[in-house]
C-alpha cells in the first residue's frame, strides 16, 4: 500500500501525512484549506513527488467552469477549417479539447490530480464536478463516448475559504486544515530552504515574524513563503543580527518589510505602534 511520508523539501506534519494517506486508503479527493502561504499547492506536488506520480494541475480562475476540466468543443476551429475546405472538419473528435480531468483520467498510471483554489470559481463549480469525480467517468456528447478513468487519480482540492463549498461535495471529500505552523515547525522548514542560516539569526527573525503576526487589526498576515523571502533577502543583504534584536527601538518597522507587509495600512499601522512604543519610553 503507497504512503505518504513527506519529503526533504516539504514539512508535512503527522496530522497532514495521515489525511493524505486517508484519503488515498478511501479513495476520496483530499480537500485542504488553510492561510495563503501555508504550503497547500506545494503539498500536491511533494506528495506526487514522493509517491512517484506524474502531476496534474488545474488552476481554478473565477471564470473557469466545470466542463473545461473535463473538455471543450472548440467549435470556432471547426468553422474556421469548414471554410478553408480542410477534410477534418469531417470528424468532430477533431476539435475536442481534452481538460485536465481528462487527462488525469486517460494516463495509463496513476495521477495526481490537483485542483487549485476551487473556491475562486463560482458557487456551482463543486457541485458540476461531484458526480463525475465520483463516478470517475463522464460522457462526451458531441462522440457520443464514455470516458471512464483507467487508474482512480489521487485528487487534491486547495481552497483558501474564501467561499463556503456546497454540502454536498463536502461529504465526498475527506478534509484537513494546515494550521499555521507553530516555532517549532517553522523552524524545519526555514532549515529546509536555509540549512546553513545561524541559529541566533534564525531566533531573531522568527521573533520579529511572529511579533507581527500577533498585531491585532493587521489586515494581512505575513505567510510562511513571506518569511522564507524576508529571510532570503536578510541573508543576501547580511544584515547584522542585532538590527532584528533591537528593531523595535531603533526602526519603525523591520528592515526590508515590503516581503513581509503588502499594504500600506500595515505599513502604517506598524509605524503607529512603534510610535507609541517610543512615546512611552
Amino acid at each position: 500500500m503507497i504512503r505518504f511520508e513527506g519529503t526533504d523539501q516539504y514539512v508535512a506534519t503527522s496530522e497532514l501525512q495521515m489525511a493524505v494517506n486517508a484519503a488515498i486508503n478511501l479513495q476520496r479527493p483530499l480537500l485542504i484549506k488553510g492561510e495563503p502561504g501555508t504550503g497547500k499547492t506545494m503539498l500536491a506536488e511533494q506528495v506526487a513527488q514522493a509517491l512517484g506520480f506524474p502531476l496534474i494541475q488545474w488552476h481554478i480562475k473565477s471564470t473557469t467552469k466545470a466542463q473545461q476540466g473535463l473538455y471543450e468543443y472548440d467549435a470556432v476551429s471547426r468553422l474556421r477549417d469548414s471554410q478553408l475546405g480542410d477534410e477534418k472538419v469531417h470528424n468532430i473528435a477533431n476539435y475536442i479539447v481534452k481538460g485536465k480531468v481528462w487527462e488525469a483520467f486517460d494516463r495509463d498510471q496513476q495521477t495526481v490530480l490537483l485542483i487549485d483554489e476551487i473556491d475562486k470559481a463560482d458557487i456551482e463549480f463543486p457541485n458540476d464536478l461531484l458526480l463525475e469525480l465520483d463516478k470517475m467517468e463522464f460522457y462526451v456528447y458531441e462522440t457520443q463516448q464514455v470516458i471512464k478513468a483507467k487508474h482512480r487519480p489521487l485528487i487534491i482540492i486547495t481552497s483558501n475559504n474564501e467561499k463556503e463549498l456546497p454540502d454536498a461535495f463536502l461529504r465526498r471529500c475527506f478534509f484537513h486544515y494546515i494550521n499555521f505552523p507553530d516555532a517549532v515547525t517553522m523552524e524545519k522548514i526555514v532549515h529546509v530552504h536555509y540549512p546553513k542560516i545561524k541559529q541566533t539569526l534564525l531566533q531573531q527573525a522568527m521573533e520579529v515574524f511572529f511579533d507581527i503576526r500577533k498585531i491585532p487589526g493587521l489586515k494581512k498576515k505575513p505567510s510562511t513563503s513571506e518569511l522564507i523571502d524576508w529571510l532570503k533577502l536578510i541573508l543576501a543583504d547580511d544584515i547584522p543580527e542585532d538590527v532584528l534584536k533591537d528593531h523595535e527601538n531603533k526602526n519603525a518597522i523591520p528592515p526590508l518589510y515590503g516581503a513581509l507587509l503588502k499594504n500600506e495600512q500595515d505599513v502604517h499601522l506598524l509605524e503607529r505602534l512603534a510610535f507609541m512604543h517610543r512615546a512611552k519610553r
